[in-house]
Formats: C-alpha cells, sequence, structure tokens
C-alpha cells in the first residue's frame, strides 16, 4: 500500500554552535537544499521547508522546493512544524514527517518508513525509529539516546541513561553490555498525524522532559504513544558541530 505524507524541514538560522548552518556549501548546495533532495527520494507527496530566516526561504525556493516562514520564537522543532502545518492547512488524518534540517544524507527509506508505521500503526499519534546499541561506548554516552520498547514497538521511554539497565552484567566494573540485550538508539525523526500536531503545542512541558531534554518525552508524558520503526543498520549521523560539516563536506566533494 503507497502512504501518502509531506515532509516538513525546520531550520532555523540561530543555532547555537554553527549559526547559518542550513545554508552551509555542500557540493555546490546549500544544506537545506541536501535535505530537501533526500526527502523527496523518499515518496513524499511534498516537501517544505519550515525556518525563521528569509535567506534560508530563498535558499530552498532557489532549489525548487517550498519555503514558508514561521515564528522566531519556537521552543522546539515540533512546535514549527505545528506552524508549518497550520499554514499549509494539512487535514487532520494527513501524516507530517519531520526531516531535522542538519541531515543531509538521510536515508529516503528510512522517511519513508517513519510515515509507513504511523499509517499502519492507528492507536499512535506519533512515530520514530531506532537501531540496535552493541557498544559500551555509546550505551553510557548521554549524547546517545536510548529508547525501550514495548512488545508491540511502541515505546515505553527515552533516556540519555544506559537503559535498559542490565543489573547482574553491569555489577562488574568492566560494565559488559549483554549481546541479547535489546538496547535500541534512537533516531531523531519523527512522524506525526496533522491532528496531534495541532495537540502538541498546548501540552504543557513535562518534568521528565525538561530533566532529560528530550521533548519526545511530553508526548508519552501526556499518554499518546508513539510507534517505533526498528531500522536494520545506522542512520547517517547529523550536523552537530564544525567537524561534522567539514567531514560532511568531504563527502560531497568526493
Amino acid at each position: 500500500m503507497s502512504v501518502k505524507f509531506s515532509v516538513v524541514i525546520p531550520a532555523r538560522y540561530g543555532s547555537s554552535r554553527l549559526p547559518g548552518k542550513p545554508l552551509a556549501d555542500l557540493g555546490g548546495k546549500p544544506m537545506v537544499v541536501r535535505v530537501c533532495e533526500r526527502a523527496a527520494a523518499s515518496g513524499a507527496r511534498a516537501v517544505h521547508v519550515a525556518t525563521d530566516d528569509a535567506r534560508i526561504a530563498d535558499a530552498a525556493r532557489a532549489g525548487g522546493f517550498s519555503a514558508l516562514l514561521t515564528r522566531a520564537d519556537h521552543p522546539s522543532g515540533t512546535d514549527r512544524v505545528a506552524e508549518a502545518a497550520a499554514q499549509l492547512g494539512i487535514g487532520d488524518d494527513e501524516l507530517v514527517v519531520n526531516v531535522q534540517g542538519d541531515e543531509p544524507l538521510i536515508e529516503p527509506a528510512l522517511i519513508a518508513e517513519v510515515a509507513a508505521v504511523l499509517a499502519r500503526r492507528r492507536e499512535a499519534s506519533v512515530s520514530t525509529a531506532c537501531h540496535a546499541l552493541r557498544e559500551a561506548r555509546e550505551i553510557f554516552d548521554p549524547n546517545v539516546v536510548k529508547v525501550v520498547l514495548d512488545a508491540r514497538d511502541l515505546a515505553l521511554y527515552f533516556s540519555r541513561a544506559p537503559i535498559p539497565w542490565a543489573r547482574d552484567a553491569y555489577a562488574a566494573a568492566e560494565r559488559v553490555p549483554p549481546p541479547d540485550m535489546p538496547c535500541y538508539r534512537h533516531i531523531g525523526i519523527y512522524g506525526y498525524r496533522a491532528e496531534f500536531l495541532r495537540k502538541y503545542s498546548t501540552l504543557a512541558p513535562a518534568p521528565i522532559e525538561r530533566f532529560e531534554s528530550l521533548e519526545q518525552l511530553r508526548v508519552l508524558w501526556h499518554g499518546y504513544r508513539i510507534a517505533v520503526a526498528v531500522m536494520a543498520g545506522e542512520s547517517a549521523p547529523g550536523i552537530d558541530t564544525q567537524q561534522d560539516l567539514e567531514r560532511v563536506k568531504r563527502a560531497f566533494e568526493a
């Protein structure tokens, strides 16, 4: 069955680490256009950039993509996507996938699967993705967000802590993860039912969200379900630092 969905790419100019990041040149095109191209290859019916800066909007349009100017004071990418969906008049039953604006190497198949899992799971308001973790270094890294799933691949919790905690294995000083432990790394992509997007900005922030600094915890705190696509391999990393940017520039130049 073909799944119909739109992609909205939130893109802020004022990144704390890399201001103007969406306009960084990657092989002759701005990063925001590279992300749009990957999204368009996913089979999305439409791709829109939601930004707070006219320079980013102009770059997206010059690359042949739709762009909307949104408020500058949104606390999260989800809030920006919600405003864009309202501006576009997207119907309540339609699916919207939020692709981060700093992921020019994202796999189109990942975007399509996040939309497909939400289409299949009518009990879920949101969808996302993960892949298995095996390395202790990553499991114990607070910058790597982990997710625990239930028997139906619905999210139980997201955390920067090493979850689940292998009590017996971690009792030893080495803390070697058991090979059969179901530990998953969250991939930061989201699908939403447009009806839920309209609700999201009315939901009060959750205490657990504030302490973990993870906005998806607001969804679980208020009783909504998140369906998770378990991917076979790792996703391409996004661009958070100057070193990341240089690495991706070299990939496009090659």
